[in-house]
């Protein structure tokens, strides 16, 4: 028991090790070809004196994380789907990023890729209901809304992806977190594609932090929040335990707001929700006078507490399966809770996400109405 567990972990260990040296490697090389192709960004307002910077970077990200896979990850039911699917959504954030597409030609190739684990058997086939408990969903009901969670996590991500290093900071905690939790469920596979994620974004933040030096561009974001949606697909399809589903929205509840703040406010303003705005958190951190370092750390503080909170409710449940309470787990989970709770609650009122009658609000409110 104790050999296979060191096995387990060394086989994660293993494949974020590789995938941090592909992409380590790999990436500059894909960064010249995306020059010789002409594949740029050009310095934004403000950045007169940065250079010109190449994307694509998401290729030399699906390299880390495919070769790996089929190295060190089982390659028949669901995972085949799950790659399958993988190599999808980073061919269609690559077209985008070639030759630009249309928002429904783009969501069209992101439901593709969504549904191609669905068609292995990685859906969603129950699922605990407050009160009701747990309860059999049909595949009419099941699939249909796994397509829509993958495909909305894979926007999230791409959403987020703003500033440098941003995105793939975010993803790097997140799968490290999931990595963790897949351990404690002895669901391997999962466990070994979220360190094999985990490795490919830590060598990516190497080229991408400030000042990065190439982009991932909508091929790795779609890439990254696929796959990290596909694992927590992973994690349902074993159990209808709701804790399934709640830790992994609390490990992405940064871009899960950070999503649903400016929908809400496309939505309000009568702006199409697929049109690029400068609404984002990372936005209203530079707007406040934040450098980039410290706007993306912050928003890495944030992540990791809250994805401190998700490990806290996982490995110190409150009660024991008995119905005893634990003092000391609540005590951990309490601690837990009011810290990712408290820096949630700084942020917020930080970047007047919720407007309150301040007077620094009144008054940057008639300075915009008077220009």
């Amino acid at each position: 028991m104790v050999w296979d567990q060191l096995t387990d972990h060394l086989q994660v260990l293993y494949g974020a090790v590789a995938a941090l040296a592909i992409v380590l490697l790999l990436t500059p090389a894909v960064g010249g070809a995306a020059r010789y192709l002409r594949l740029i960004e050009r310095p934004r307002e403000g950045e007169r004196d940065r250079p010109s910077i190449p994307r694509l970077g998401g290729l030399a990200v699906f390299l880390g994380v495919f070769v790996p896979s089929l190295a060190f990850l089982p390659l028949g039911g669901g995972m085949r789907g799950v790659l399958l699917g993988a190599a999808v959504a980073t061919t269609v954030g690559a077209v985008d990023d070639f030759r630009g597409m249309t928002w429904w030609q783009k969501l069209g190739g992101q439901v593709l890729a969504a549904a191609i684990p669905t068609g292995f058997g990685v859906w969603v086939h129950s699922f605990t209901f407050p009160i009701l408990g747990p309860h059999q969903l049909p595949s009419a009901v099941g699939v249909p809304l796994t397509i829509v969670g993958i495909v909305a996590v894979m926007n999230m991500v791409n959403f987020l992806d703003g500033l440098d290093g941003l995105a793939a900071g975010v993803c790097a905690i997140a799968a490290a977190t999931f990595c963790v939790i897949e351990l404690s469920r002895s669901e391997i596979a999962a466990a070994v594609l979220a360190g094999i994620v985990c490795g490919a974004c830590v060598g990516f933040l190497r080229h991408n932090f400030y000042p990065a030096r190439i982009f991932m561009g909508d091929s790795g974001a779609l890439l990254l929040g696929y796959t990290l949606a596909a694992i927590s697909v992973q994690g349902l399809v074993k159990t209808a335990a709701l804790a399934a589903l709640v830790l992994p929205l609390l490990v992405l509840a940064v871009p899960v707001l950070d999503t649903s703040f400016v929908v809400a406010k496309r939505l309000r303003s009568g702006q199409p929700i697929y049109v690029a705005d400068a609404r984002h958190l990372h936005h209203r951190f530079m707007r406040i006078g934040f450098s980039q370092r410290r706007a993306v750390v912050y928003l890495w503080a944030w992540c990791a507490m809250l994805a401190v909170a998700a490990l806290a409710t996982r490995f110190a449940p409150p009660h024991h399966h008995h119905g005893q309470w634990s003092v000391t787990n609540t005590a951990i989970d309490l601690a837990a809770g009011l810290l990712a709770l408290g820096f949630s609650v700084y942020v917020v009122l930080l970047l007047e996400i919720v407007k309150l009658a301040t007077p620094r609000a009144r008054r940057r409110d008639a300075e915009r109405n008077a220009a």
